[in-house]
């Protein structure tokens, strides 16, 4: 551990002055730290570290004791000497039932009682300072307190935060943006030549369309999907490409500013060599007691506990078939609601009465299939987490780090698909096998053929997934964390006081007791909840500008209720020391790198945007999109459906239309693709690489300008290691010539 030397202070600002929220609670609430040096703690040369001689219990904070404690319990063996089975740690004794819990004691009350006269600066437990100026609700707009959260709750902790801070002030520009983006096409709907086209009933809008499904269907005409095109238009304008590749952007620029806050903060709490030393020398006791065979270390020259190939790799071959097995039935349960889709859509077009709902059945169907994909969600959630972590517990890695990311990678692939599996199947997949009415092409069993979308496009559907899905998800979690420990505190809280006779022995460690349990990688669903949401922000961007909103709105809430769980309904987290956010940086950059794809693959593939430019290049070169929807839609003549799926009533005309680039009944080779279609095709690739090509050069330039590490902690870092290189040293000559004086009066 490093502790403070006796060193003039370091000019320039704490951790708490350069935070994520707003405003600062003030000294009152939590006095300014002082910024020092810091050194390896050594008990033979306590006289270079600044100890208050009157207050030596100070000297390592309550987290850095609680670590200590930890480590110790974590490690005492107490099986018999000669034992087959070495038994070690508390938790194995609290397993059996030896020990009903082990944790560590909050500081006192979090919250004075209101005849308590102590004033608010007279507060000196961290527990209170931290409910007064962080915790509690009406604190939602103050700086974090990020140097006081590392005291009592320990790096890990405290990184959390400082991330969740960082990431929440960086949304602040693409909501704005995003809300811009979405004004812009509310103001612009009412006047795009598109969809008033679709909207003229006595124009293009009279168009008569052909069936949306064969046999069961009857045609219908082009304006009854005017409020859907509307509401298309509205999430997929100009202003929303432009966002997208601003998101692109900020992707980058949010990882890189964020390594510069976090080499600053590794430096200010000494964690920078941590992961190298916890390598070294701080193994997991699972993995120490357990592994039998022993092999020299090349640097110290000191035997240690060593898994070999022929026995990590079962382990993990039994873990990657298991993982593979479950990846396979989240894709089940997709292509599950897929064929809901297909068989509830014709179900919708049969409605006739009211005709409001068969004209809206796609929108129906969409709203219905979203809110069963998020049931599913949530059920092969609870699964899958607990199986992960049985795995990674098989795999018995060597250290803490190693241990918490292979289980964050097994949990984040399978949250991946399990997620955006159907957001991935609306933006690609739907409907881009279909070819003409009555083909058997696109016919999966029976007379339900492959969910189609609307004259409009696909986007509104999903518009309405992402909406359903990450809004719902976020409703759920703040629900759950709002409610469920505070009720299970209060019922357990009732129960032990019915057992006490007398008020006053309801003690501090029973209240603790009886708040809720920490789970072991508690903060594993803290960040993945983060995660995922980044994902819904920048992957799907293109879709729902109001994304960064949304996820801006629910962050402000979420920091306050971690904050306030952490504090009062939590028992006491052991005091955990890391350098990084762990294997979700590497997870950060793969989402970013899927993102300049994504949005790039849903304007040119799910939009409207490559046709209509096409249109405007080369049909209509005045920039003007008059015809524009009549030229997307083909020609069927009704008499060549085959018998088996005419439509339920005959049709007054003889043609019909339908969506795509067809040539005419008439043409020597009918139903074929057109030149317009294999023209906006290569307008589609060629936009898609030209995008991708011209975000990861930005992207790329970014990165290279902006460095890791802030140059103004990088002189600190060398002037520090200077520093103490020669405090170290003059304390060596010091005992040096010490003895030496020692020795010559004998």
């Amino acid at each position: 551990m490093k502790k403070r030397l006796k060193m003039p202070k370091v000019s320039g600002e704490g951790c708490c002055s350069c935070c994520c929220t707003p405003c600062q609670a003030g000294e009152n609430v939590i006095p300014e730290e002082d910024d020092f040096f810091t050194a390896p703690f050594n008990r033979n040369r306590m006289e270079i570290f600044d100890i208050d001689p009157n207050d030596t219990e100070s000297f390592f904070t309550n987290a850095e004791r609680s670590l200590i404690v930890k480590e110790v319990l974590d490690r005492t063996q107490f099986s018999p000497e000669g034992a087959a089975e070495i038994r070690f740690g508390v938790f194995k004794l609290l397993n059996e039932g030896v020990y009903m819990s082990a944790f560590p004691l909050h500081e006192g009350r979090y919250k004075r009682d209101e005849e308590d006269p102590t004033p608010f600066d007279g507060l000196d437990k961290d527990r209170a300072r931290l409910y007064e100026a962080w915790a509690r609700p009406g604190r939602w707009y103050c700086y974090q307190p990020l140097d006081l959260i590392r005291k009592y709750f320990g790096e890990k902790i405290a990184i959390y935060f400082a991330w969740l801070g960082f990431y929440t002030t960086m949304l602040i520009v693409p909501s704005i943006l995003g809300v811009a983006a979405f004004i812009y096409g509310i103001v612009t709907v009412f006047t795009d030549l598109p969809v008033q086209e679709i909207c003229n009933s006595t124009g293009t809008g009279s168009i008569n369309m052909c069936p949306m499904c064969d046999k069961d269907c009857n045609f219908w005409t082009l304006d009854t999907s005017c409020f859907y095109s509307q509401i298309s238009y509205v999430f997929d304008n100009y202003a929303t490409v432009i966002f997208s590749a601003f998101m692109s952007i900020w992707c980058t620029c949010f990882l890189e500013f964020w390594k510069r806050r976090q080499k600053t903060l590794q430096y200010d709490w000494d964690v920078a060599d941590f992961e190298l030393e916890e390598v070294r020398a701080r193994m997991r006791p699972e993995f120490e007691f357990k592994v039998k065979k022993r092999k020299e270390n090349p640097i110290t020259k000191i035997k240690e506990p060593y898994m070999p190939l022929y026995q990590k790799l079962p382990r993990t071959l039994t873990s990657l078939t298991v993982v593979l097995f479950m990846l396979a039935l989240v894709i089940v349960a997709i292509i599950g609601v897929m064929v809901y889709r297909m068989v509830i859509v014709t179900v919708f077009y049969l409605v006739t009465d009211p005709s409001w709902v068969g004209s809206n059945a796609t929108l129906f169907t969409s709203i219905t299939a979203a809110c069963i994909n998020f049931v599913i969600i949530m059920v092969l959630n609870l699964v899958y987490k607990q199986l992960a972590l049985f795995l990674t517990n098989i795999e018995n890695h060597r250290t803490y780090t190693e241990y918490e990311d292979s289980f964050t990678m097994k949990m984040f692939l399978f949250q991946f698909i399990n997620y955006y599996g159907s957001i991935f199947y609306i933006a690609f997949f739907k409907g881009r096998f279909l070819t003409y009415p009555g083909s058997n092409d696109y016919v999966i069993f029976d007379n339900f053929k492959q969910d189609s979308c609307s004259p409009a496009g696909c986007m509104v559907e999903l518009t309405i997934q992402l909406f359903i899905v990450m809004v719902g998800k976020q409703i759920l979690n703040n629900a759950k964390e709002i409610f469920l420990p505070g009720i299970k505190n209060w019922c357990r809280g009732k129960s032990q006081m019915k057992k006490e006779t007398d008020s006053n022995l309801y003690m501090r460690w029973e209240q603790d007791h009886n708040l809720e349990k920490l789970q072991l990688l508690s903060l594993f669903d803290e960040y993945l909840e983060m995660v995922i949401q980044f994902g819904f922000i920048t992957i799907f961007v293109a879709a729902f500008p109001l994304a960064p909103l949304f996820a801006l709105i629910n962050n402000i809430i979420e920091i306050r209720l971690d904050a306030f769980k952490f504090v009062t309904q939590f028992q006491r987290a052991p005091a955990t020391k890391t350098q990084d956010i762990g294997a979700w940086s590497d997870i950060l950059t793969g989402i970013s790198f899927v993102a300049v794809l994504s949005n790039g693959a849903i304007i040119a593939f799910t939009s409207g945007f490559i046709p209509r430019m096409v249109y405007m290049l080369t049909v209509n070169p005045d920039e003007d999109l008059h015809g524009y929807v009549n030229s997307t839609l083909s020609v069927f003549r009704v008499s060549d459906y085959p018998a088996d799926k005419k439509p339920l009533a005959n049709s007054t005309e003889d043609y019909c239309r339908f969506k795509g680039y067809y040539s005419g009944p008439d043409s020597p080779e009918p139903y074929q693709y057109t030149t317009e279609y294999w023209i906006v095709f290569c307008a589609r690739l060629g936009f898609l690489l030209v995008f991708e090509h011209v975000c990861f050069f930005l992207t790329w330039l970014m990165a290279f300008a902006i460095p890791d590490v802030p140059g103004s902690v990088k002189r600190l870092m060398l002037y520090e290691r200077q520093l103490v290189r020669k405090t170290t040293y003059d304390a060596a000559f010091a005992e040096d010539r010490e003895q030496a004086a020692h020795n010559n009066q004998f």
